[in-house]
């Protein structure tokens, strides 16, 4: 190796190092899961839905024990309505569908053992814009599943840094 070589894989070295070191210095790190201000949580939502499922996981995450009784939990989330809906946006000059807007809007409410309500009734939604293509049904069916999903997550994500922020 000549020793030229040598300091320029040094000096590459270097400045590929140089932007991890700053953003450490800076105090950046990646978000975590959240903390949140009860030890104990019944989720009133389907265990076996992509919903429930996916929250479970998150708060178990967050150091929170979930429990399966409603009357034993320190704090209940309900569920209120889970609606999706698919919507029209634009039409061909054929009249068939060109573009349609999903939506997914979660209710939801939060209620310690007494009955007083921690959060009153509160509506998230999240939507989406796709491309309809008739020649190729099946491939967006499977795009209008992953946008749902995609969705769920960015709602789980609202509601608990909803939750987190709860003071009780």
């Amino acid at each position: 190796m000549q020793p030229s070589s040598a300091r320029r894989r040094l000096l590459l070295a270097g400045a590929a190092l140089a932007p991890a070191a700053l953003l450490g210095g800076c105090g950046f790190q990646l978000r975590g899961p959240q903390p949140l201000p009860f030890s104990s949580i019944y989720v009133g939502a389907d265990p076996n839905s992509e919903l429930g499922a996916g929250l479970r996981r998150k708060i178990a995450a967050s150091g929170a024990t979930i429990i399966d009784d409603p009357a034993v939990a320190e704090v209940r989330l309900e569920f209120l309505r889970n609606a999706r809906e698919r919507e029209i946006l634009s039409l061909s000059s054929a009249g068939k569908v060109r573009e349609y807007q999903l939506k997914q809007t979660v209710t939801f409410r939060l209620v310690n053992k007494a009955g007083t309500q921690l959060l009153a009734p509160t509506s998230i939604s999240a939507q989406r814009e796709y491309n309809f293509d008739d020649s190729r049904i099946i491939a967006k069916e499977q795009e209008e599943a992953l946008l749902f999903r995609d969705m769920e997550t960015d709602l789980m994500q609202q509601l608990l840094r909803r939750l987190a922020a709860i003071r009780p």
